[in-house]
């Protein structure tokens, strides 16, 4: 039991740099990918908010216009439909302009009106424009009201910039990540090239040599991947209490799951192959280069 708890203490001791170092990196990682992810979805939903209305020719009833409610929920360019009748439009109408154009006419001169959004693919001006002739096809369509194009053009443009821009900033934040969990790595085996070096001289393998060292690490980079995960976890369970802010909008639990799990994958992938490669490096040196 003490020498159980003395090979924690020596390993923590030992690896303690290292750990804190890579659950740093690793949760600016780890915020990146939650930014990213919350910001795909939120792209998502402004796509998904673009809406086409069909209007029916006049004196159609409402019947014609259920049917082909039910008609469009069944295609694939529709997400949400729903159906304005006419006594609806009427009251809609009395309460934007304070007219009542039954009293006047005598009878309810609107039109039903169908109205749906689009899934995030066909919200772009070439599949509304196939949409709107498609439709100005159908019996007893007046036409088909959609959003300004130069709008949706404007949106889907700005949302393929800060596409670009937040792929960009993660690449560069995966190279930053390996750059410096492998130096952090490789500085914690030049304080053991010496040992590595004497191993050699008894008649060590090379594979013998690096198997502890490569596991060592592995097992510091899932602990460093486990704190950033866990400190992720923290933030987010605390956010909603501290700013008001429901961040499950944006973010779930299955979503930041799957970049905890990644975290501590990551974590133990980056640190194996950079002690693998540094042990290597101290494997093929003769004695006078280790002290350079």
């Amino acid at each position: 039991m003490k020498e159980e708890k003395e090979f924690r203490i020596s390993y923590l001791a030992a690896h303690a740099t290292t750990i804190v170092s890579v659950t740093l990196v690793l949760l600016l990682a780890g915020i990146i990918a939650m930014i990213s992810i919350a910001a795909r979805r939120e792209t998502k939903k402004m796509r998904e908010s673009v809406e086409l209305s069909v209007i029916m020719k006049d004196a159609v009833a409402d019947a014609p216009a259920m049917a082909l409610l039910d008609s469009l929920k069944g295609l694939p360019y529709v997400k949400d439909a729903s159906l304005i009748t006419r006594a609806q439009a009427m009251e809609q109408w009395k309460r934007e302009t304070g007219e009542d154009l039954e009293a006047v006419f005598g009878v309810n001169p609107l039109s039903p009106e169908i109205e749906f959004s689009l899934p995030e693919a066909y919200s772009n001006p070439d599949s509304i424009r196939k949409i709107v002739a498609s439709l100005s096809r159908v019996t007893n369509v007046e036409e088909v009201a959609t959003p300004d194009s130069a709008m949706v053009e404007a949106m889907n443009h700005n949302i393929e910039g800060m596409s670009i821009i937040l792929g960009a900033i993660a690449l560069v934040m995966l190279v930053i990540s390996y750059v410096l969990i492998n130096n952090t790595v490789r500085l914690t085996i030049y304080s053991r090239r010496f040992t590595i070096h004497t191993m050699q001289l008894v008649g060590a393998t090379g594979g013998f040599i690096a198997r502890p060292v490569v596991v060592n690490n592995m097992l510091a980079g899932i602990i460093a991947g486990l704190l950033a995960a866990g400190a992720l976890a923290i933030a987010l369970a605390a956010a909603p209490h501290y700013s008001g802010v429901d961040y499950g909008e944006f973010i779930s639990w299955g979503d930041y799951a799957a970049i905890g799990g990644g975290l501590v994958a990551g974590g133990a992938l980056i640190c194996a192959l950079a002690a693998t490669f540094a042990t290597r490096l101290y494997l093929r040196k003769d004695y006078s280069e280790l002290f350079r």
